[in-house]
């Protein structure tokens, strides 16, 4: 079986592409490379103290649960295509030709998808992991949104087929997290949660027998853009938000996959 994986270069992105090369014969990725340094190097996000200081919780909740992942250099069955982040579409599907020749298509943390290749991966069903609990948050930086507005019930990852819209395709299933620890670990774990369950369906072959349903926009809460900057950090780092006081609405989610 054949998985091609098109995704980012931090540590969870290194670590879905060691833990998918473990249940498919070959692993392709499509690897778009941006700053590790977010908050300090210019990138998506400003530079300045307040992102630096913000980015510096993240990362350590990344590394408490990704560790310190490199992909792994004596994984043969692994072929990597780095790019610059935002040069996938300026990739014409003959130069791609090696990479899109497989059973399953995923898509994590890369740049917006256009053109032909975007063309290429509805017809294929392509699979998108979406951090934020579609429909009701969608767009940028979701889980952080979903806990600026006191909705840690929303925290997690939605998996869909892609479309044309943004985090909008049908919805296969929601992944979550129980790890109550602190808001960063909450929302890194929910990243795990979807790496592990996605994993687990193309191991033992029910990821394509997944019946997905179609997003209800009637639901949205919130559809982020860039509105993520200091000032909002500011007011987010004010916040109390409480861990352990909510449950989760299962009627609100698709077939819910947690971790601990």
């Amino acid at each position: 079986m054949k998985v091609t994986l098109f995704t980012s270069n931090k540590s969870r992105h290194n670590y879905l592409i060691n833990l998918l090369s473990k249940c498919c014969d070959q692993l392709y990725v499509i690897q778009e490379c941006e700053t590790i340094f977010p908050g300090i190097v210019p990138g998506r996000y400003n530079n300045s103290t307040i992102m630096s200081e913000y980015f510096k919780k993240v990362n350590k909740a990344q590394y408490d649960i990704f560790g310190d992942s490199f992909v792994n250099e004596y994984n043969k069955n692994i072929k990597i295509l780095p790019i610059q982040m935002g040069d996938l579409n300026n990739c014409s599907l003959d130069l791609l030709k090696p990479f899109l020749e497989s059973n399953y298509y995923i898509v994590f943390g890369s740049s917006y998808i256009k053109k032909d290749l975007i063309e290429f991966l509805i017809n294929k069903k392509a699979i998108n992991i979406h951090m934020g609990i579609s429909p009701y948050y969608r767009g940028n930086d979701c889980n952080f949104w979903a806990l600026y507005d006191n909705n840690p019930q929303f925290v997690g990852s939605t998996i869909h087929h892609i479309t044309k819209g943004l985090d909008n395709g049908p919805i296969l299933y929601h992944a979550l997290s129980k790890n109550f620890e602190n808001i960063f670990l909450y929302t890194m774990s929910a990243v795990k949660a979807a790496f592990v369950s996605i994993s687990k369906k193309i191991e033992n072959d029910t990821l394509s027998s997944l019946i997905p349903i179609p997003q209800d926009k009637n639901k949205e809460i919130r559809y982020s853009t860039n509105e993520f900057n200091e000032k909002i950090v500011i007011e987010f780092n004010n916040k109390t938000i409480d861990l352990k006081s909510f449950k989760f609405d299962l009627e609100k989610l698709k077939d819910p996959f947690f971790i601990d």
